[in-house]
């Protein structure tokens, strides 16, 4: 094969690599918590860091892991991305005499280069199979971004290994990073880390919020819950960790048996942790410490500790009331602003018990209860009336006027009017979603597609054929592949696209650029339903991720609109991540990849109507799914 021949190579500033790794190269402690993660993934059980006072002296990092051999060291640390997974697998690999399992932490290959924050030269002393090497790493040099100055090789008869900087900047502050990085790594009592020869015990920590010692039969519970503060970029490891006679006990997880104790995308279940002690559950153990046995008996248990966990988040809720509160409102400055002093007052206590009743909420969650109550305090006399339209009869509506003051009899019909026309749709889905003789495309989707309302207010809207770059836009992205024969006219749905399983509903929403003194698209809305009971799973969500990317870059779309993707099936594989956002260049989030249950399309829209469903079952009771949707005209195709 011939060879290419190349005029010019790339070269690379002298700090280049320092320049692209971020808060790593500048901040000690995310620095020093990745060093300490190479040391975990390096099966050590041990690490010892020395911090000097000053700078000009050595920061030394030591630890009992494998070590690497030359050739380690070359094909591993001077890699750039090297990819741990491909190459090593997820399992740690341990010394001889350490009989423990682990998985590791590292990915990307970045966390190596944490020596770089203090200095843009360091040591590496590596013992493996006999050998310790030696090496000098510097970035000063054109034509890499990092290379080996010098190295040098010997005898040895231990394992592990040593880095050494000489701190020219960012000297960190010995007890700021003994407390960080120890309560990342507390879940596992094997792994031992000390600095400047200092320790913390679990229950001498700063970062623990509270302790609680239970009993449930003859089994006693210490439980712990610590406050990690810095957070890793790797959710890894986080989690509820059971420790049994000072061993942890498979993986840290928020899903202890049956019962999901948190969200892992909440952001408490990024900087929390929970440790349970315990010396009465070995016999309860599979026998290779991975976990549990599948046992009835441990019900009980996992329900006390999903209890106390949940009050202990409770507490903390209340103790941060106030920053929650001024985080919400910062969020949503304009709208609250825009609220009577009674509003703000009602908004602040409505947020209030929002915090305590339901600590452990995800974000998205939290902000769509607030919306709501925003919404519902600019129409206050709106709320008044849907609250007391449920609780009449129809042989109340002579009486109407007398109980409203704020309404005519005219405003109260309309209002109740759309009111029922959105409970028939959720009816209508609830009571055909799981039918397998129902016409999909033609019914069920067009009842999707007219509950636009429950992804987001400003979807609130008929006028779905007004938008006409989307129309562009949609042509251009599935091109051919749209199945145009699926309506005796398609036309007459331009919001409902076919394409080969999955049908499309297309949504956007514009505002006005007061710049260029024109219409932008500012948000779409994405909602694909798949046919035939499907199971959502990996490819589903990654060609969702495709085809959002497709719509950003197309370059038919003015503006730079945020492109919410919703992906409806019956069912969804629950190995995999149910978000997944899309980011620009820049990082800037741009677009989001949702999984969603035809359930969750109906819990969330009784939810929007404040649960009127409920209380107004008996008139929706006897009436079928077909007659429900028979009763939306509009959507008749």
């Amino acid at each position: 094969m011939k060879t290419e021949k190349i005029i010019q190579g790339s070269l690379f500033e002298e700090d280049y690599l320092i320049r692209t790794l971020g808060s790593l190269a500048t901040t000690p402690e995310i620095a020093l918590t990745e060093l300490v993660a190479n040391a975990w993934d390096a099966g050590a059980t041990i690490v010892d860091i020395f911090i000097p006072d000053e700078k000009g002296q050595n920061i030394i990092i030591e630890d009992n892991g494998i070590g690497l051999t030359k050739e380690e060291f070359y094909s591993r640390w001077m890699k750039l991305g090297y990819n741990r997974i491909k190459h090593q697998g997820k399992k740690v690999k341990f010394p001889k005499d350490v009989d423990l399992q682990r998985y590791a932490y590292g990915r990307n290959g970045v966390g190596r280069h944490g020596m770089l924050c203090f200095n843009d030269t360091y040591e590496v002393i590596t013992n493996s199979k006999g050998k310790e090497s030696h090496f000098i790493i510097s970035t000063k040099s054109e034509k890499e971004p990092f290379v080996i100055q010098s190295e040098s090789f010997k005898a040895s008869n231990k394992n592990g290994t040593k880095l050494i900087v000489e701190v020219q900047k960012n000297l960190p502050k010995s007890e700021n990073i003994l407390e960080v990085i120890s309560a990342r790594f507390l879940h596992d009592p094997k792994f031992k880390i000390s600095i400047n020869k200092q320790t913390i015990q679990l229950e001498e920590h700063k970062g623990l919020m509270f302790s609680e010692i239970v009993e449930v039969g003859k089994i006693k519970l210490t439980i712990h819950l610590i406050d990690s503060k810095k957070s890793r970029k790797s959710t890894l490891y986080q989690g509820i960790a059971f420790w049994q006679s000072g061993r942890l006990v498979g993986e840290p997880s928020w899903i202890v048996g049956k019962n999901m104790v948190l969200d892992g995308r909440n952001k408490h279940a990024k900087r929390y942790s929970v440790v349970v002690e315990t010396k009465d559950l070995a016999d309860h153990i599979k026998e290779d410490w991975t976990g549990f046995k599948y046992e009835k008996s441990l019900d009980k248990i996992f329900d006390k500790v999903d209890e106390v966990v949940q009050t202990m988040f409770s507490k903390i809720a209340q103790e941060n009331i106030e920053e929650t509160t001024k985080q919400i409102k910062n969020e949503y400055k304009k709208e609250y602003n825009a609220l009577s002093p009674l509003g703000k007052y009602e908004f602040n206590e409505a947020v209030e018990r929002l915090t305590i009743n339901n600590p452990t909420a995800r974000q998205d969650s939290i902000n769509l209860a607030v919306e709501t109550v925003i919404n519902l305090e600019k129409t206050r006399s709106g709320s008044e009336l849907i609250q007391k339209l449920s609780l009449l009869t129809e042989e109340d509506v002579d009486g109407l006027n007398q109980l409203l003051d704020k309404w005519s009899v005219k405003d109260a019909l309309t209002v109740l009017d759309e009111i029922d026309k959105r409970i028939s749709v959720i009816e209508a889905i609830r009571k055909l979603g799981n039918d397998k003789g129902v016409d999909e495309l033609h019914v069920l989707h067009p009842l999707i597609a007219s509950a636009r309302w429950v992804f987001g207010p400003e979807f609130d809207s008929p006028e779905y054929s007004s938008n006409s770059q989307l129309h562009t836009t949609v042509e251009k992205v599935f091109g051919d592949k749209i199945d145009k024969n699926a309506f005796r006219n398609y036309r007459k749905r331009p919001d409902i696209v076919v394409k080969g399983n999955s049908t499309f509903s297309i949504t956007g929403t514009q505002a006005f650029d007061n710049e260029s003194q024109l219409n932008t698209t500012d948000k779409i809305l994405i909602i694909e339903l798949k046919r035939g009971g499907f199971k959502l799973g990996k490819g589903e969500r990654n060609q969702a991720v495709d085809y959002v990317e497709d719509f950003m870059n197309c370059g038919t779309i003015i503006g730079t609109p945020h492109i919410n993707a919703f992906v409806v099936g019956e069912s969804f594989d629950g190995k995999i991540q149910p978000i997944q956002t899309i980011k620009n260049e820049h990082g800037v989030e741009k677009g989001k990849v949702q999984i969603c249950l035809f359930s969750q399309i109906v819990d969330s829209a009784e939810a929007r109507l404040f649960n009127l469903r409920k209380r107004l079952n008996e008139r929706y009771e006897d009436v079928s799914g077909m007659e429900l949707y028979q009763r939306q005209s509009k959507l008749a195709i």
